[in-house]
């Protein structure tokens, strides 16, 4: 293999070869180890018993992350055995972006180390990246080479600190749980993490850690998963994690030079921290300014969806929704799985869509991945398919049972989002792996799956559990959007009403698909009061606090500004709760505010016999209902909430001056 490296200015750096070196290092002077801007983030690399190729990261001065292994191997060869380091190439990156989520301004600061690697039995010579940031730490390994290199697997490790709480995803009894990321978040000791699942010691990205002695917050996971296979995590015992692949002992092949996506570990003092982190998206290349420069095809918006509540019906039916999505003032329907079987499918698809231009309501339509799944002369059946869907006028494309990460079906996604930013189409990926930053890269990807959303229960293993809600903000969404679809009043498990609202305040997705029926929301006269509510929650924000309080799975407590407006959510878990919390992001003037709240003083509301012709109420046949409230706030305030079991709480803080702006 012929040597490649990235050439930056280079900087004189000692390599540290004992990892005890660094303990204080971290407390010295500059240049002794790997710091982040501001040095409260430092990673160490070391070559370990056999030249092996080990590192640490130190958060706050404690080390998070023990000495780990590195290493890939390539064509049979494990580069991260009995190597050689050069001197690095240093450099700092330092930009702002749009981004869209938590917040719409991202800032990618951190310092960068490119290591050059020489394994000495095969003369192979290839880089090591290593880029720490304030909230995190992530390396790579680009390996030069020309035509086919055959990727065996990854010694690329995580030997967690001593006593972390680990929150995974779990689909019991479900070969699913790894090719749709589709689990139930819940926690167990880092020492238990090899044996707790009766799945195996295999886990999906990202696992979250409560750090011991208050230290603070991590997350493993990956992020720019471009022409490779996507990493889980394989826990080996003494609290040590390992990449792991769909392909296992098969390897996967890579044409040219081998760029890995980048191996993370997300670290915060608090939850505020970590959910507002950019981390991952900013791991990922910035968009092709060529293919888009003109993005006014990408518009975040808010979706209705006849298929939770009733399911495809027919053309009549999806034509109707489409009115019901401008009586919402919502900007999409969606026409899910079944229509290619009806009478002249794409026609009537077409009339639907121009029915939807009448109403300004955008329409997405469904397909099925195996329909498109052929690679032969760029995707070309692909291509076709997307040709169809613009010339009918619809706006996006739902691709789903992708079912699996490994690289073929990462390098289909790739080409659906390239092809459809041709087509100027917009994308959602269901069936599939969760976010691991691609719409920075890919700004037409509006949202994916990868979750266990609100559709669990109507099946047998559900409904979803108030503390898989309470812990989500704080798990999945860390990596990026996803299609929870959220709301769904007809069926809403053990939650209360006012908790389903407040999951559209705290799930974040550029497209936010409603699941429940739009009739049932505008016309049931219990419900109807909060319908003014529903209509302005947005689906992108401007900034994100995460309120003090917050537990993961016990309680998520989030504000979220848009404009000069803010809006609170809620998420309670199975403990009633009275809480309390401030508002100090408020200036000192007067506010309109409306509030929705569990309302314990009123009867339990019946669940049958309402709008949802596939609701299993199961155990679960009533439920809360919320109250709505109109009040007036004069500047900050501590706020008294009082939440059920599976209970929650939506506010909206409206400036009564126009011209006052909020801090």
């Amino acid at each position: 293999m012929t040597q490649n490296l990235m050439h930056l200015k280079t900087v004189a750096f000692p390599l540290i070869i004992q990892a005890v070196l660094i303990a204080t290092a971290c407390q010295s002077s500059a240049g002794d180890h790997l710091a982040s801007p501001s040095e409260n983030i430092s990673a160490s690399l070391e070559i370990g018993p056999g030249g092996s190729l080990r590192y640490a990261v130190f958060f706050n001065g404690t080390q998070v992350v023990e000495p780990s292994e590195l290493g890939i191997t390539i064509n049979g060869v494990n580069l991260g055995r009995g190597v050689v380091l050069g001197p690095p190439d240093i450099s700092e990156i330092d930009v702002t972006y749009a981004t869209r989520g938590h917040h719409g301004q991202a800032r990618d600061h951190c310092k960068l180390w490119r290591y050059p690697v020489t394994h000495t039995e095969s003369g192979c010579q290839y880089t090591l990246d290593l880029r720490v940031y304030d909230d995190g730490v992530a390396f790579r390994y680009v390996v030069p080479g020309t035509g086919t290199q055959h990727v065996d697997g990854e010694d690329s490790s995580w030997k967690l600190i001593a006593n972390s709480k680990t929150w995974f995803f779990e689909r019991l009894n479900k070969q699913w749980k790894l090719k749709s990321y589709a689990g139930e978040w819940m926690p167990t000791d880092i020492e238990n993490l090899q044996t707790v699942s009766p799945m195996g010691p295999i886990q999906g990205t990202p696992l979250v850690f409560e750090l011991p002695e208050a230290l603070g917050f991590a997350a493993v996971t990956k992020a720019a998963l471009y022409n490779y296979s996507g990493m889980r995590l394989k826990a080996i015992g003494d609290r040590t994690l390992v990449a792991n692949f769909t392909e296992g002992d098969a390897g996967f092949d890579v044409d040219g030079t081998v760029i890995t996506p980048w191996r993370v570990i997300m670290l915060a003092d608090d939850l505020n921290g970590l959910v507002n982190s950019d981390l991952i998206s900013n791991l990922n290349p910035a968009p092709d300014e060529s293919l888009f420069s003109d993005s006014s095809f990408i518009k975040p918006g808010r979706c209705v969806w006849s298929w939770e509540t009733l399911g495809l019906g027919s053309p009549e039916t999806q034509r109707h929704f489409i009115d019901l999505a401008a009586q919402m003032e919502f900007e999409y329907s969606l026409v899910d799985d079944g229509w290619k079987d009806w009478e002249s499918p794409w026609r009537t698809i077409k009339s639907l869509c121009d029915h939807g231009k009448e109403k300004n309501v955008g329409v997405w339509v469904w397909v099925h991945s195996k329909d498109i799944l052929d690679s032969a002369n760029d995707y070309a059946l692909m291509q076709s398919f997307f040709d169809r869907v613009i010339e009918s006028g619809a706006v996006g494309v739902k691709i789903d049972f992708m079912n699996g990460e490994s690289k073929d079906l990462i390098d289909f996604e790739i080409a659906a989002l390239r092809l459809a930013a041709q087509s100027k189409l917009m994308i959602n990926f269901h069936g599939c792996h969760a976010s691991t930053g691609e719409s920075r890269t890919w700004p037409n990807e509006m949202t994916r799956e990868g979750i266990r959303g609100i559709e669990v229960n109507k099946m047998k293993e559900g409904p979803l559990p108030a503390t898989h809600n309470a812990a989500l903000p704080f798990t999945r969404f860390l990596v990026g959007h996803a299609d929870y679809t959220p709301v769904l009043y007809t069926n809403p498990g053990p939650t209360t009403w006012a908790h389903q609202l407040a999951t559209t305040v705290a799930f974040t997705s550029p497209l936010q698909i409603y699941a429940e029926h739009p009739e049932t929301m505008m016309q049931l006269p219990i419900l109807k009061d909060a319908l003014s509510v529903t209509k302005t929650i947005p689906s992108v924000w401007d900034e994100t606090i995460v309120l003090p309080g917050s537990k993961i799975g016990e309680l998520s407590a989030l504000a979220r500004r848009s404009g000069d407006v803010w809006f609170i959510g809620l998420l309670n878990a199975d403990t009633p709760r009275t809480f309390e919390f401030d508002l100090p992001f408020l200036d000192n003037h007067g506010y309109s505010v409306t509030t929705i709240s569990d309302d314990f003083d009123a009867e339990p509301v019946s669940l049958e016999g309402l709008l949802n012709q596939k609701a299993d109420l199961k155990a679960f046949k009533t439920v809360v209902p919320f109250k709505v409230d109109q009040t007036r706030w004069k500047g900050a305030k501590r706020i008294r909430v009082q939440l059920a079991k599976g209970g929650g709480f939506v506010a909206i803080i409206k400036p009564e001056n126009a011209g006052i702006r909020l801090r």
